[in-house]
């Protein structure tokens, strides 16, 4: 890029990153995926009264040939009509992203697989595996309480000679106030055994247990991989005042000897505190995901928080784009206007040079995810 502050053709990698819906969807169906409530809009209004809402009729619109800001029913009807494969199609290639890197482990057998998305946009994906998710598909085939704690890690160990990385959702399975250490292996055969009974017994397959689930954080760090964990802003399965990256500060500080990266996904309201944490840490990354999608026009604003303490060289570029490919392309485009919104006013205000602008825009846009997670040609 040339050093003039722009960022129009940035070069994006989306480090956290879900599937397209593979399905037909109607009109409710696409209102339900503008929303992280399980909720729809009460009757005579829509989702697409959001800042969300509004940011598909302004920016997505014309990629499936309608006016800027078409009323919600014709986009609705045009979406419709085109079908899901060519209106996924359309705007994921318009993204203009170089990689995605894609979260596996969340309703996998309604969006598309890793090479599915690939095909579909055009570029390559990687998969991100998820740790609840192996540890799941382990307890079926468990040789028992007292061998889970080495089966869970030697699956999470095989898992990372494919995976880019691995993602937890503790967050949603408890909170991020966890016990910070490495769980003992007594505990772990405990827990173990009280989870596969309960299964026995034809209790639900969902892990919740603590210590299952520390266990399978601490395996993970041990392949050196990048840990990715949900932080701030989620649907109703998390509680959003046990979401708070702040929480780690422990876990930060116990896992800091073994060198892998914790990745603070997505963060809003909390991005202040998790700049704070990556500020802090030296392995400690971040980045305001999903958020810039959901505040619409006010993304810049939140943007600028995010970066007031985060050094430059741990804030990364995700969408956490799932099911809707409007948030796929959102999420990179709306990306390069804030950067370049954000950067041009420091420029005009002679904060910066304007090959300032574009180095950071490029280290945050691409260079801190191919350097995080080793990826030779982004």
């Amino acid at each position: 890029m040339a050093a003039n502050g722009t960022q129009a053709g940035l070069h994006l990698v989306d480090h956290h990153v879900h599937g397209v819906v593979t399905g037909e969807l109607d009109e409710a169906g696409v209102e339900a995926m503008l929303s992280e409530s399980s909720s729809p809009a009460p009757p005579g209004t829509s989702v697409f009264d959001s800042q969300l809402g509004f940011a598909v009729r302004r920016w997505c619109a014309p990629i499936l040939d309608l006016d800027q800001l078409a009323p919600a029913a014709d986009y609705l009807r045009r979406r419709i009509e085109l079908g899901n494969t060519e209106a996924s199609r359309r705007l994921l290639t318009a993204a203009g992203v170089g990689t995605w890197l894609v979260d596996t482990g969340y309703q996998s057998d309604a969006v598309t697989t890793v090479s599915e998305l690939t095909e579909l946009s055009g570029t390559p994906g990687l998969e991100v595996a998820r740790l609840e998710s192996i540890a799941e598909r382990l307890a079926g085939s468990s040789g028992g309480a007292g061998r889970f704690a080495d089966e869970l890690a030697a699956a999470v160990q095989q898992a990372a000679a494919t995976a880019i990385g691995f993602k937890s959702v503790a967050a949603y399975r408890g909170g991020l106030d966890f016990d910070p250490e490495r769980p003992r292996p007594a505990e772990v055969q405990a827990a173990a055994g009280r989870w596969l009974q309960q299964l026995e017994s034809g209790g639900s397959a969902r892990l919740e247990d603590q210590v299952l689930i520390r266990h399978g954080i601490w395996s993970a760090l041990d392949t050196g991989l990048p840990l990715q964990l949900h932080t701030g802003y989620g649907d109703t399965d998390s509680r959003l005042h046990r979401a708070d990256p702040a929480l780690l500060h422990d876990f930060l500080l116990a896992s800091q000897p073994v060198g892998a990266p914790v990745m603070l996904l997505h963060c809003y309201p909390y991005h202040r505190q998790a700049g704070a944490m990556a500020a802090l840490f030296p392995h400690v990354y971040m980045d305001v995901g999903e958020a810039l999608n959901h505040v619409g026009a006010r993304s810049t604003a939140v943007l600028a928080e995010a970066l007031e303490l985060t050094p430059f060289y741990k804030m990364l570029y995700s969408s956490d784009a799932f099911g809707l490919a409007e948030l796929h392309y959102l999420g990179a485009a709306g990306f390069r206007r804030d950067i370049e919104r954000l950067t041009g006013e420091l420029v005009a205000d002679g904060a910066w040079s304007p090959s300032d602008a574009d180095r950071i825009g490029e280290m945050i846009g691409t260079g801190n995810a191919a350097r995080v997670y080793r990826l030779s040609d982004p």
